[in-house]
């Protein structure tokens, strides 16, 4: 990295933060119900963001003056694979209530999201989720966040065996070395309070003195089944499967959603497929990608320093050879292996060891109970009835594991009493839907998401019904601004917050998360999307070819063609 390169605000705080301490001992004894603004750009390395209630800032107290802003911390816990066991998954549900606003989040990267959390109550439950035997460390800041890999628990079975071993192995190698969140959160094996003050520098080999110049994102999938959307990682990895065995993987890089509108120079990216990696050493060839990274990433400019800008400025060429510098050796071309597919893995499934597991579908991933639809309390009183391991799936759903045939029926009943619906009364669209939280707790937010994108489905389900679409899979990521943790630009359909109750109506890509959408609307009110989709459906019905889907349809059309199915 160059030492005559100016550092940007953040790159020098890091840079002064004694290894992602800065203020933070400090600031959690005092009294305030925030951090400084420094210490909570820190804080997200610990896996926490400070926010406020969106909704609360306008309402008043008795004397007719604002509230203002009414602070609380987000709180993520990483879990590479989605890997939760029963216990761990209870231990989340008693925390949301005890120290949370009473929900759990399943994100669009297979980790758990608390809102709501206060700061004073932040230490706590921090220490409550790493008793838990999950962590915090890493599920934010500018490092590698949660390795997210397909899910889907088939026993007997060496291909998903090797995935999910190698996302472990991943998380383990990239974790952060400092000592600063075991000081700052957790209590030493005495169970003393350590003293968070006490500076001990120790050795970070892949992340050096400043850590990445922004987050950065991994995923391994199959072929036949790119539920992890490894095309929108900085890293991803799509194994090359051959005689049921993992023989290695297709290494994609560069790519990344976020942009800014006002930006030209930002740009939401799909990655490129830059090498075949044995399974003996795809470790060392992602750390020489992400050295590389760390070595020349963009410092001055946050709007420009994911890894997708800098293979942009140079080139995929010119990046391969920096990485073949680091890796020690050349690298070959990939392997033809490429996504053909994309699962979701919602309803019953043999698991291939005589056990059964079922996918259930929670909508936007919001746990929670309210009306007749009692997700949590139906969670909890299955889980602790049984006992299974589950998993967490990128569609922000949960797999359960490890069922006996015999208790299916049980299962059922209990899903029937507790209001949550079955594979068989959802909808391909609705299952194939993901939101961001947006509003009320999202501070980067512009309009809503999670609360919005259930009733535009139910809107399209009632056309996609009248025209006989239910089997197409059509998929509609929704964000609440154009940062795009739902991976928005991608799908069939992409709904991006540009204003208080307008979007960005993106078309053109497609469920398995190979191809990027092009804007088709800009500044489309809520009201209108469905009306707005419905042509181009109609039409779709109507001229669609062979297996073509609605995303393949829009990009054949394209823009000017969409146009011409407009009254």
């Amino acid at each position: 990295m160059s030492d005559e390169r100016k550092l940007s605000k953040v790159e020098t705080l890091k840079a002064e933060s004694q290894q992602l301490r800065g203020t933070l001992g400090e600031e959690l004894k005092n009294d305030q119900p925030e951090f400084t603004e420094n210490a909570a750009t820190i804080l997200k390395h610990h896996g926490s963001y400070l926010q406020d209630d969106r909704d609360s800032r306008k309402a008043k107290n008795d004397d007719g003056t604002l509230r203002g802003k009414q602070y609380s911390c987000m709180v993520r816990s990483r879990i590479p694979g989605g890997r939760v066991s029963a216990a761990q998954f209870l231990a989340e549900l008693d925390l949301c209530d005890r120290l949370a606003n009473g929900t759990v989040r399943i994100t669009s990267r297979q980790g758990f999201q608390l809102h709501g959390v206060l700061k004073k109550d932040l230490k706590e439950t921090i220490r409550a989720i790493n008793d838990s035997k999950l962590t915090t460390l890493a599920a934010c800041g500018d490092v590698n966040r949660n390795v997210m890999c397909c899910p889907a628990p088939f026993r007997n079975n060496p291909v998903y065996d090797q995935m999910q071993a190698l996302s472990q192995q991943l998380a383990e190698h990239f974790k952060p070395r400092t000592t600063a969140y075991y000081d700052l959160w957790l209590k030493d094996e005495d169970g003393n309070e350590v003293d968070a003050t006490e500076f001990r520098p120790v050795e970070e080999p892949i992340y050096g003195a400043l850590y990445l110049p922004r987050k950065f994102k991994m995923a391994i999938a199959l072929p036949h089944d790119n539920c992890t959307d490894v095309y929108c990682n900085d890293i991803g990895l799509l194994a090359v499967v051959e005689n049921n065995r993992i023989v290695g993987y297709n290494v994609l890089v560069g790519g990344g959603m976020g942009r800014t509108p006002s930006a030209e120079k930002t740009f939401p990216a799909i990655a490129h497929r830059m090498t075949f990696a044995s399974p003996e050493d795809v470790v060392a060839v992602c750390e020489a990608v992400v050295k590389v990274q760390r070595d020349f990433g963009n410092r001055e400019d946050r709007k420009r320093a994911r890894l997708k800008y800098l293979i942009s400025d140079w080139g995929l060429p010119k990046f391969k050879a920096a990485v073949e510098e680091y890796f020690g050796k050349p690298l070959p071309e990939p392997h033809p292996s490429d996504v053909t597919g994309v699962e979701d893995h919602i309803g019953w499934f043999e698991q291939g060891d005589g056990k059964l597991f079922l996918g259930i579908n929670i909508e936007n991933g919001r746990i929670k109970d309210e009306g007749s639809l009692r997700i949590k309390t139906g969670l909890r009183a299955i889980l602790s009835k049984y006992g299974m391991n589950t998993r967490l799936t990128a569609l922000q759903s949960v797999i359960l594991c490890d069922i006996d045939p015999a208790d299916r029926d049980d299962i059922d009943r209990m899903l029937t009493e507790h209001g949550i619906r079955h594979a068989h009364e959802l909808s391909l669209l609705r299952r194939y839907s993901i939101a961001c939280p947006a509003f009320p707790t999202c501070g980067l937010s512009i309009t809503e998401s999670e609360r919005a994108l259930p009733g535009i489905i139910d809107e399209l389900d009632i056309q996609i019904a009248r025209l006989g679409l239910q089997s197409e899979k059509i998929a509609v990521h929704m964000t609440g601004c154009p940062n795009g943790c739902a991976r928005p630009y991608t799908p069939d359909i992409g709904l991006v917050g540009r204003a208080v109750g307008k979007y960005t109506l993106f078309l053109g890509g497609n469920p398995e998360g190979t191809r990027l959408g092009f804007i088709y609307r800009d500044m489309l009110p809520a009201e209108e999307i469905t009306s707005t989709l419905v042509p181009l459906l109609t039409a779709y019905k109507a001229e669609k070819q062979a297996s073509e889907s609605f995303g393949d349809f829009c990009t054949r059309r394209g823009q000017a063609g969409l146009e011409s199915y407009v009254a």
